[in-house]
């Protein structure tokens, strides 16, 4: 029986060399449409045009080519049913057993700027998906490939039934996902290109939340070695690893942290984060003084932590931290120097963050029982003007740049979140604590660890002081101004409280939560 192999692709990477092994050493026929025929004819291959073989001219600007019973009779004849082949017999529907079609690229069309709504709906492909799918369902039967890279392996398995099975099935799955990733990206853009936006929807979330990502990476475990994981999407796309181990589950979630918390800052700035929580953070005039005042905070907790900076890390920071044992260092670059000090240390993983480190307009999305969380990035600190001083005495000019400061570094410590500081240099960090007064404590005596003197501090909350003890134990500590949400039911006795010790207390009425 004539062995049918329908080719239809936007990427050509490998068609011609993988079209030629299928006529030369299997014996294929080659049914092919539009540029894919005029490519194959051109290198020389016996090629029928699908027009040719249904006997109905492609037409509608060749929106309409493959939707045809000879077409798709061909792909979901079922061979072991007798009714199926006489039905074909019957109308002349030649069975075709390989399929290769990618489709139109509609999400490299849809990512360029400023592109036109009628261009990317001209995009959309609607064959090839009917192809595909026609083929994919009928599996037991049909190869069909959706991706060039498993162009050889199809060749392997062409003349070794068992193995050409089993790839089969797996090919089918391949292309499931690969239709719904397809159909996600369109109905995403669709969305986005909405002339009235869906008022039910939350915050213009969509009724309906599809999320299909190519897996980018298999890791060796998760959080925990017992744990199976795995790197979905296109991280790789905004880094670049210079040296070290494979990076692990708990790295990836630091570098995310790292660089949403020094996107925040234009300053030179140095941050080291441990468990996502940062636990010393500064800017200076130079990287360098903005080392050894972020590394001052806590020179403990770095053991195994991130380090990211907001400049070219030089080899004066790379001499401070190469005794440092440290998990990843990101950068927007390194330079040689520093390379070749690092270069010493075969495990450390250097991380280049490709298009400079600044929080992305990504969405949020934790996993919950029966679903998904989805909300966007906490991107706002809220606009200074709008924030309002409730106590008697003002803050001084000083106080007023330590609060921006920690108010930024605080945002991005776990909840519940205190921070001290002073100038543009954290003293002292406490994270995740159940009792806000706890977190406080936490900071007070890692700033006592460290030798660093509280007097004259800021102290920050990401949160309201629910009571008054919070801000007594900072003011105790030695903390003369305050800056926090407010919005407790007992706000007036903690500004009696501010106000009794002489402090200044800033009420941003925007909260950072971060659970």
């Amino acid at each position: 029986m004539e062995k049918l192999a329908l080719l239809s692709v936007s990427d050509k990477r490998g068609l011609v060399e993988f079209a030629t092994a299928l006529v030369q050493k299997h014996g294929f026929r080659l049914l092919s449409t539009g540029g894919t025929a005029k490519l194959l004819a051109e290198k020389g291959l016996p090629v029928t045009e699908v027009s040719q073989h249904t006997g109905f001219p492609e037409m509608m600007e060749g929106r309409v080519k493959t939707l045809h019973p000879k077409i798709h009779g061909g792909l979901l004849c079922r061979r072991d049913k007798a009714e199926h082949m006489d039905a074909a017999k019957a109308h002349g529907i030649g069975m075709i057993d390989l399929v290769v079609v990618n489709l139109y690229p509609f999400e490299e069309t849809v990512a360029k700027p400023n592109v036109h709504f009628e261009d990317a709906i001209e995009n959309i492909d609607i064959g090839g998906p009917s192809m595909l799918r026609s083929a994919a369902k009928n599996f037991e039967s049909v190869s069909v490939v959706c991706d060039p890279a498993d162009y050889n392996a199809v060749l392997a398995a062409l003349d070794k039934p068992a193995d050409l099975a089993a790839l089969r099935r797996k090919l089918s799955l391949k292309v499931f996902q690969r239709t719904a990733s397809y159909d996600a990206a369109i109905a995403k853009y669709l969305e986005s290109q909405a002339d009235e936006p869906d008022m039910n929807a939350l915050s213009g979330l969509p009724e309906k939340f599809s999320l299909t990502l190519k897996k980018a990476q298999s890791l060796r475990y998760g959080e925990n070695p017992h744990q199976q994981a795995a790197l979905y999407g296109t991280f790789h796309d905004h880094y670049q690893q210079l040296q070290g181990k494979e990076l692990s589950y708990n790295n990836i979630l630091d570098i995310t942290s790292a660089t949403y918390l020094i996107g925040e800052f234009e300053r030179p700035t140095i941050a080291i984060l441990k468990h996502t929580n940062p636990c010393g953070a500064a800017s200076a005039d130079t990287l360098i003084d903005a080392w050894h005042k972020a590394y001052a905070t806590d020179k403990q907790a770095p053991f195994g932590g991130i380090i990211v900076v907001n400049r070219t890390l030089e080899a004066d920071i790379a001499e401070q931290i190469k005794d440092i044992f440290t998990e990843v260092i990101i950068a927007p670059r390194f330079s040689d120097e520093a390379l070749s000090i690092f270069a010493k240390k075969k495990n450390l993983r250097l991380m280049i963050a490709k298009e400079g480190l600044g929080a992305d307009s990504l969405q949020d999305v934790r996993s919950v029982v029966g679903g998904l969380l989805v909300q966007d990035r906490n991107k706002t600190l809220g606009d200074p003007r709008n924030f309002k001083v409730v106590t008697k005495r003002q803050p001084t000019a000083e106080e007023w740049a330590s609060m921006m400061f920690g108010w930024r570094v605080c945002k991005h410590v776990k909840s519940n979140a205190i921070v001290y500081c002073r100038g543009e240099q954290t003293l002292g960090v406490g994270a995740g604590q159940m009792a806000r007064v706890d977190s406080s404590r936490i900071a007070v005596w890692k700033a006592g660890e460290a030798k660093l003197d509280l007097k004259g501090s800021v102290v920050v909350s990401e949160a309201l002081f629910p009571f008054a003890d919070g801000l007594i134990a900072a003011a105790d500590a030695g903390a003369t101004s305050a800056i926090q949400p407010g919005g407790s039911v007992r706000d007036e006795e903690v500004i009696k409280a501010a106000d009794e010790r002489g402090m200044a207390m800033v009420f941003t009425s925007l909260r950072h939560f971060k659970h």
